[in-house]
């Protein structure tokens, strides 16, 4: 084989290593931007993470815990009494309350005597960190009816929260409720799915 024969055969294999590495590059690059897609998807229409700030939902959740908001099963589905749902504080969305829904719609939710009462029946729960004592009965001291697409939430550390008991946050929607409360992500001791 001549010198000029060898070159030509070595230019070609250089050429065919080239576009080699380029194809494989593409798609890596591909894989990439699917990854990143699909996260970003992901965050804004499946799940989100947020943190607890506060004592709030003591000792279900304490303060710096960091949970992953499912945002995607309440558009096929109602919240459900006891779930705990994220929602925001106000039209700013900058901040979010996290507690427990307790009331669901057409009910009526009365506290009394520290009690939670729902359509006049106590309502059997173990959720709360302590029972509701009396100048922590908020606007629920007088029967409260839940509209259609209304919920009565509260916190569980239940003298220590603000909640549906205040009139700056009362009675939520449907339409307010951002998802609820799936896994907490950290501290990594206490990671696990949260469940109602």
């Amino acid at each position: 084989m001549s010198e000029q024969q060898n070159l030509e055969l070595n230019d070609g294999s250089n050429s065919e290593k080239a576009k080699k590495i380029a194809s494989e590059s593409l798609h890596i690059l591909f894989y990439i931007l699917l990854v990143i897609l699909s996260t970003f998807l992901i965050l804004h229409f499946v799940g989100q993470r947020t943190q607890v700030l506060g004592q709030s939902m003591e000792n279900t959740l304490s303060n710096q815990d960091n949970l992953i908001v499912d945002k995607l099963s309440y558009h096929f589905m109602k919240p459900h009494r006891f779930d705990i749902v994220v929602f925001p504080e106000d039209d700013t969305k900058d901040i979010f309350y996290i507690k427990r829904i307790i009331g669901l719609p057409g009910e009526t939710v009365q506290i009394f005597d520290g009690k939670i009462y729902i359509n006049n029946e106590l309502l059997d729960e173990h959720y709360g960190k302590e029972e509701i004592s009396l100048d922590r009965e908020g606007i629920a001291e007088r029967p409260i009816v839940l509209g259609d697409n209304e919920y009565f939430v509260l916190g569980d550390n239940r003298n220590h929260s603000m909640d549906s008991r205040d009139p700056a946050v009362g009675n939520v929607s449907k339409s307010a409720i951002i998802g609820k409360a799936w896994v907490r992500v950290w501290p990594l001791n206490r990671f696990g799915f949260l469940s109602n």
